[in-house]
Order: C-alpha cells, then structure tokens, then sequence
C-alpha cells in the first residue's frame, strides 16, 4: 500500500531566547486540545512547503516571515485521530515583522521561554513535569533538533498507536 500521507507544515518562531506556542484550547473535539504546539497547518493545492508556513503564520499570528530555515522533516504513521499518516517539513522562523495577538482560533498564543520548552523536552520524566507545559509526548525527540547549532536538516520517522509514538529514528544530511 503506498503512503500518502496528510501534508502540514509545523513552524517554530524564536524571539529573545522565547517560542511563540499556540495552546490548543479553543475547539472541544481538537485532537491537540490542551496541549502547546508549534504553528502551522495543511498545505493547500498548488502550494510548496515553505508558502504554506509563511500563510499559516500569517493566518494564525499576523506575522510576516522575513528569514526562516528548514530545520527538518517528521513523517508520523498513524498520528491521525482515525490513525491516518501525517508528514510536516519542520521550519525555524527568526526573523519577522508584527506582533501576534494573544489568541487565535485555535487557542492563546503565548511566548514561552526557550529553555522551558527544553525542560518540557527532557528524558527526565519528572523534569519534564515541573515544566508544566503539556505537548505531545513525541515532541520530546525533534524538537531539541529544531533549536540545537547543528547547521544539518533532520529526517525523521515517528510511527505512533493510540496517541502516543511507538519509535524515534532520525538521520541527519
């Protein structure tokens, strides 16, 4: 059977050692409902990756991107709520011009301290609770890969079951 996953990119903007994060607590049946993502969202038809990051952060934060990088890929078998595969090209926004509202659609939008993302991230399970801030359990694997100095994009592969990822592999280029 051939993959053919849900395209939608993630976007992780940085100002002043902070990460703008949506908290997921506007819709009641939202699959990321009270957990803190990056922004972003489907690709649309005739549109390339980086296009779609650039609108979803225009749509979801008022924001302009002056100077993003492509930081890595995530394919994620089964994530879907119906167990459908998603794919998301992982991109670093720092350089913009706007201000985001405090809330969107979705959820409050909020600039929380790099280093309290990184906590959230640990493979100290009890450091990552005294970060209070709930994200998916995965996130723990790639997202130190977006904000590290290592100038190589990552790939990587995340099969997930039930909610929750049942593997990490990822390769570096």
């Amino acid at each position: 059977m051939p993959y053919t996953p849900i395209v939608g990119t993630l976007v992780y903007v940085v100002r002043d050692d902070h990460v703008l994060l949506v908290h997921r607590n506007k819709r009641d049946h939202d699959q990321h409902l009270g957990k803190w993502n990056g922004l972003g969202g489907k690709v649309e038809p005739f549109e390339d990756l980086a296009a779609c990051a650039r609108r979803e952060l225009r749509e979801e934060a008022a924001l302009e991107v002056t100077a993003m990088s492509l930081r890595g890929t995530v394919s994620w078998p089964g994530f879907g709520p119906n167990g459908e595969d998603w794919l998301s090209p992982v991109f670093l926004v720092t350089g913009f011009t706007g201000e985001p509202p405090a809330h969107n659609n979705e959820g409050d939008l909020e600039w929380v301290p790099l280093a309290r993302v990184l906590d959230a991230c640990s493979n100290d399970p009890a450091h990552r609770e005294s970060a209070d801030l709930p994200m998916w359990e995965g996130d723990r694997f790639f997202l130190p890969l977006v904000f590290d100095d290592d100038p190589r994009v990552f790939h990587g592969v995340m099969p997930y079951s039930q909610g929750r990822p049942t593997g990490w592999t990822f390769e570096r280029w």
